[in-house]
């Protein structure tokens, strides 16, 4: 599948390709099929916008019940992003939206490669997430820099959850016929 199908017809496809359009637009993530396709199977969604808003709202519960399996398992959703600038990326659309990390100096790719440690140290069980397409690699190891030295943990949850959701917005509008 490499478009999304009316949204009309969700209630009516097979869990498959509803964990497809969920991999399509949040990256394959087995914790947020089990998470998501209840909702997606018995809401009716006037659009893309409102299902990733659902979503959204799911990640934030899980974040905000202070209770150590919904942190592990949301841990578990935004990890399944890629690194920055990670050379071997299996999804095409982050394959697609990295593509400008992957351009420039060796030692800037060295440099993104350091952050993306220093944040993983600073903040156990996260992978920084942010909405890279058409930003700079700069702008986008400036954002990092600043994440980690605000040390919010809290904070980088939901900033994660909320670059995700943008990501998936961009990849709706790209995807759907």
């Amino acid at each position: 599948m490499t478009s999304l199908p009316a949204i009309t017809t969700l209630s009516h496809v097979p869990d498959a390709e509803l964990t497809t359009i969920l991999d399509l637009l949040f990256e394959p993530s087995p914790p947020l099929h089990t998470l998501s396709l209840p909702v997606l199977r018995t809401t009716t969604f006037p659009d893309y916008g409102a299902l990733i808003a659902a979503v959204n709202a799911q990640l934030t519960a899980l974040a905000a019940s202070g209770k150590e399996v919904d942190v592990e398992k949301l841990s578990e959703i935004l990890c399944s992003h890629p690194r920055l600038g990670e050379k071997k990326v299996d999804s095409e659309q982050s394959r697609a939206e990295q593509s400008q990390l992957q351009q420039g100096a060796e030692v800037e790719k060295e440099k993104l490669e350091a952050l993306n440690k220093e944040y993983e140290e600073k903040f156990p069980g996260l992978r920084y997430v942010v909405f890279v397409n058409g930003r700079s690699r700069p702008l986008v190891m400036q954002n990092m820099r600043s994440r980690i030295n605000r040390g919010d943990i809290k904070a980088e949850r939901q900033e994660a959850i909320q670059a995700m959701c943008d990501i998936a917005v961009d990849r709706a509008a790209k995807l759907h016929k």
